[in-house]
C-alpha cells in the first residue's frame, strides 16, 4: 500500500536543482556584465579627464598631432587612439592592414600617417 502511494511522488530537489543552477548562471552573467560595462565607462571618463587636464596645463588648443606612429598603451582602444591623435579610425585601419581592432597589444606600433 505504501509502495502504491509513492509511485506518483517525486523528490522536490529534481525541480529545485535546475532552477538554482539557472539562477546561479544568471547572477554570474549580471555581475560580469556590470563589471565589464563599469570598467569601460571608467576608462573613457579617465581618458577624457586626463585630456582636459593636460589641455589646461599646456594651454594649447586640441588638434591632430603630426606623429607618424602611435605606441599602444594598456587600455587603449582604436576609438580612443583616433580621438587622441586626430586620425580617423578608417585611416588607421587603411595604414595598418593587418590590425585587429579587438586585439590591440600594449607597445604595439600603429602607423598614423604616410
Amino acid at each position: 500500500m505504501i509502495a502504491g502511494a509513492m509511485v506518483g511522488w517525486r523528490n522536490p530537489a529534481r525541480y529545485f536543482a535546475p532552477l538554482a543552477l539557472a539562477a546561479a548562471i544568471a547572477a554570474t552573467y549580471l555581475v560580469v556584465h556590470h563589471a565589464l560595462m563599469h570598467k569601460h565607462s571608467v576608462s573613457v571618463t579617465t581618458t577624457q579627464t586626463q585630456t582636459t587636464v593636460s589641455r589646461h596645463r599646456n594651454q594649447k588648443p586640441a588638434g591632430p598631432s603630426k606623429a607618424k606612429f602611435y605606441i599602444v598603451k594598456s587600455g587603449d582602444s582604436l576609438l580612443g587612439i583616433a580621438h587622441k591623435t586626430g586620425v580617423s579610425i578608417t585611416t588607421i585601419e587603411e595604414l595598418n592592414p593587418h590590425l585587429n581592432p579587438n586585439a590591440l597589444q600594449p607597445s604595439q606600433r600603429l602607423r598614423l600617417r604616410r
